[in-house]
């Protein structure tokens, strides 16, 4: 079997930790910063962060039209939280000035779930990724409002009994009726992943090992 090398887009965000869970779900994990190292993976990681920040700093790191060329080569990448806005077509709650990489045809809320404040854990159901529910951080997480026709839903925010589990937190889930009941937070689109929550804070290596047979199975 191949070690895939992948990489994670270190310009902004909790890059350390996904670096740390693609290796343990059997990846040669590498940060990449310049075109030069892009080159070098078979696939790529956009970790969570600040999403904006992110658009700029792929500027002035010249990393825009190296990324947005290899996704239409078939490059696999996965988003996470801010990766997830990165890769959607349009972004609602955005800057105006805020640019993404447009891969999957997708309307996302910047911010859905709330501030930072806000911040909550809740199990969320993944096809395709066998076991118990995923233990799912989200931090001032978007949600998916739309996707087109060749995007498949992963994931979606559901009612449990999560709210009488000590520091848990639920924004906006307070009943099957609530704003976010429902919501899509996990999906693909070929070789695009993404999802609002961020696996790499669990030690679940589930979503990795996931990606990492998807960048596999493309190599």
């Amino acid at each position: 079997m191949t070690t895939p090398v992948i990489g994670v887009l270190a310009l902004q965000g909790d890059v350390r930790e996904h670096l740390a869970a693609l290796a343990g779900a059997g990846a040669d994990a590498r940060p990449v910063r310049r075109p030069a190292e892009l080159d070098a993976v078979d696939g790529l990681v956009i970790p969570g962060g600040e999403s904006t920040t992110m658009s700029k700093l792929a500027d002035i790191f010249e990393m825009r039209e190296p990324i947005d060329k290899r996704i239409a080569g078939g490059m696999p990448v996965y988003g996470s939280c801010a990766g997830m806005i990165m890769l959607a077509a349009e972004v609602l709650d955005g800057r105006p000035d805020q640019r993404g990489f447009a891969g999957i045809e997708m309307t996302v809320r910047r911010n859905a779930f709330g501030r930072q404040v806000d911040s909550f854990e809740a199990p969320v159901e993944i096809t395709g990724v066998e076991g118990e529910p995923f233990h799912a951080v989200f931090i001032r997480a978007p949600w998916v409002e739309r996707v087109g026709a060749g995007v498949e839903v992963l994931g979606r925010v559901t009612e449990d009994d999560s709210r009488s589990q000590p520091g848990v937190r639920r924004a906006g889930l307070e009943s099957s009726s609530g704003p976010a009941a429902g919501r899509i937070v996990a999906v693909r689109q070929g070789h695009l992943l993404a999802t609002s929550f961020h696996p790499e804070l669990t030690g679940d290596l589930r979503l990795h090992r996931y990606f990492v047979d998807l960048v596999r199975a493309a190599a």
